[in-house]
């Protein structure tokens, strides 16, 4: 499920993003989407190619990663992102959810550490 106002487009400085067309609401679900989990010696050849950069660790353990289908892999980061996402293991599943208000026009953003608002550097940012 994708709600029908969001949409992709290419931003300034971080490539394609997520938008909306429309006001949402906080604590709004925007998506929740299929995933494909894949076992950790996968992630060793992933890791070896550019789809590193779209795929989540995935688990209790966090051993395995999985891909998200629909719009999850383009969310842009931030460390203070709009939405936040939410795993079910069970389901297999990814669950992006508003955080507070969110205007007409503006990016939705996850942040890449899991926490809405955690301020730890992430691996493309670590030097």
């Amino acid at each position: 499920m994708i709600k029908s106002y969001l949409f992709i487009k290419k931003t300034t400085s971080k490539g394609r993003g997520v938008f909306t067309k429309e006001l949402i609401g906080a604590n709004t679900v925007i998506e929740e989407a299929p995933v494909i989990v894949m076992s950790a010696e996968d992630r060793i050849n992933i890791d070896k190619t550019l789809l590193h950069d779209y795929i989540f660790a995935w688990g209790e353990n966090k051993d395995k990663c999985c891909m998200a289908l629909g719009f999850v892999p383009l969310y842009n980061h931030s460390y203070t992102s709009n939405c936040e996402y939410f795993m079910d293991f069970e389901e297999e599943t990814i669950q992006i959810k508003t955080v507070r208000k969110i205007n007409a026009g503006e990016e939705l953003t996850i942040n890449y550490n899991g926490d809405w608002n955690d301020p730890k550097k992430i691996w493309f940012e670590v030097s």
